[in-house]
């Protein structure tokens, strides 16, 4: 039998597969641990002295950390649709102004400890992220909330101070992970690698030096909500690289590997004749861009942002870099989520050196513009330094510019943008949830993640409250569009590619088309060890 590629639907959510993978679809608890592979790092430092604490994770390693452990009252199904109850028994819109929003607690919830959870454990875990503020910019999804008010011991009711539709959302992320104050400082972060709460599993890690390089996940016996885990243990492993997790999963040593494969691993997975590892392809909602420091001399000028704008040539750095794994992305929401628009394309069209020139000589800007592209070395795969050569090469092309690029380590990285090092940079961005909202709120609003001057009053002041009001997301669309092409338009973000998402999983592993869900958020619990086929 050959190794087989399995294609998921190209909607935005994992939905059941075109062809199953091998192996009993029923999973089940018991057996061995499952282990995981990844590429993600966990790092205490004096940068990041508490990646775990829900109040100030902000990245998808770290939240796929947190989603297993830390429940939160409402949680993103398997598939498309709006989110469910968690640890709540219901939630709802109070109001017709969506304004005010309640819920009501599953009777008898308890902390992995023992300890029964109140609804004043959620006002202080929601209270405490929005006190703490930490320098991640996480606790802006809880911008909105003015007021958490608790009735009982099961009601917990939100006052906003203007509509969201987006909140219940808000309420499926780790930033409103539930935490026991037993635990948790109301006032400062909790430094290293524990993780309290009343998820699905309870977590113990393997540290060595300040960094992680196992967690276990044991299943959580006072667990009471939504989730169904067909395991007892899973083992996340983390790898200094691709090839070495790749190496692990041929020899058996993991049952599962995802982010961050490279493209060459892609291919060869998806070419390979052996027997015993499926390739799982679904439509994936990852994006990568270059966001500008608007305040830095080498790119305050708005038409060098916009001459990068039209020499870019996102076409040929897919085909060059990622293959079929990732497509060119004209706008900061991806295409499949509602609101999408080609805003670049539509202002920018194909690249043309003689429009960039024009740009830049309309604004009496002297060339070559020199400039440094700066990426992260270890976060976001081995693609990443191919992917910004290219950049770099098609920049220095045009003769409009003389770009050097640099390379950091993540956390070095995030500290240098964060503290406004860097005129140029490469992110990527997996969603908070599947709504356009998520793909604009955190880079445009105040108190934006990655502390962007750039501030457009009519996308804060407007469009943005106005897309947050409509339940209807589609008739939020208008307000969204609205918001692309300002942004095509100032250039304060260039969008480049979104890639589909990959998993590769040994035979007798079921569950390996659900272990992402459209977010690209780990379902540890969708895992179970089947028979091999």
């Amino acid at each position: 039998m050959n190794r087989k590629t399995l294609v998921l639907p190209a909607v935005i959510s994992l939905l059941t597969p075109v062809l199953a993978a091998c192996g009993s679809s029923d999973g089940g608890s018991g057996g061995d641990a499952i282990v995981v592979g990844t590429t993600d790092r966990f790092t205490a430092s004096s940068n990041t002295p508490a990646p775990l604490d829900p109040a100030y994770a902000y990245d998808v390693g770290t939240w796929n950390v947190l989603r297993q452990t830390v429940q939160t009252l409402m949680t993103q199904p398997r598939g498309d649709g709006a989110p469910e109850p968690e640890a709540a028994e219901s939630c709802r819109f109070t109001d017709t102004g969506n304004e005010r929003y309640a819920c009501t607690l599953r009777e008898g919830l308890k902390f992995a400890s023992g300890d029964p959870i109140t609804a004043e454990d959620v006002k202080f875990s929601i209270d405490r992220a929005r006190a703490i503020k930490a320098d991640s910019g996480v606790f802006a999804l809880l911008s909105t909330i003015q007021l958490v008010e608790t009735k009982g011991d099961r009601e917990v009711i939100f006052h906003l101070n203007g509509p969201d539709a987006t909140f219940p959302f808000k309420l499926s992320t780790p930033v409103a992970g539930i935490v026991n104050s037993d635990d948790y400082d109301r006032k400062k972060l909790r430094d290293g690698f524990e993780v309290d709460g009343s998820g699905p599993y309870t977590l113990k890690a393997e540290v060595k030096g300040n960094e992680v390089v196992e967690t276990v996940f044991t299943k959580n016996p006072h667990y009471k909500g939504l989730l169904k885990p067909k395991n007892d243990e899973v083992v996340l492993r983390s790898f200094d690289d691709a090839e070495a997790m790749g190496a692990a999963l041929e020899k058996g040593d993991i049952d599962l590997m995802t982010r961050a494969m490279s493209p060459e691993q892609i291919d060869k997975l998806a070419d390979s004749s052996s027997d015993d590892i499926d390739l799982i392809d679904a439509p994936g909602l990852e994006i990568r861009y270059l966001a500008f420091n608007t305040n830095a001399p080498l790119v305050k000028t708005k038409a060098v942002r916009q001459a990068m704008a039209q020499l870019v040539d996102r076409a040929a750095l897919v085909s060059e870099v990622y293959g079929t794994q990732a497509e060119p992305l004209y706008s900061m929401v991806p295409a499949s989520i509602t609101g999408h628009s080609n805003a670049f394309f539509n202002k920018y069209g194909e690249p043309s050196k003689a429009r960039a020139k024009s740009i830049l000589t309309a604004a009496g800007v002297t060339t070559p513009v020199k400039l440094t592209l700066n990426y992260t070395t270890d976060h976001y795969g081995a693609a990443t330094k191919p992917e910004f050569e290219q950049l770099q090469k098609q920049l220095n092309e045009s003769g409009l510019f003389e770009v050097d690029i640099k390379g950091a380590p993540w956390d070095k990285f995030q500290t240098a943008e964060r503290e406004g090092e860097y005129a140029v940079f490469g992110y990527g961005w997996f969603p908070d949830y599947p709504d356009a909202e998520t793909y604009l709120s955190p880079f445009l609003d105040k108190d934006n993640f990655l502390r962007l001057p750039y501030a457009n009053n009519e996308i804060r002041g407007t469009l943005l409250p106005e897309a947050r009001r409509e339940a209807d997301r589609l008739t939020a669309s208008d307000s969204i569009n609205d918001i692309q092409d300002i942004v095509a338009e100032d250039v304060p973000l260039l969008p480049l590619w979104q890639g589909n998402q990959y998993v590769a999983v040994r035979d007798d592993i079921t569950g390996g088309e659900y272990v992402l869900n459209s977010a690209s958020s780990l379902q540890l619990w969708e895992l179970g060890r089947g028979i091999g086929g």
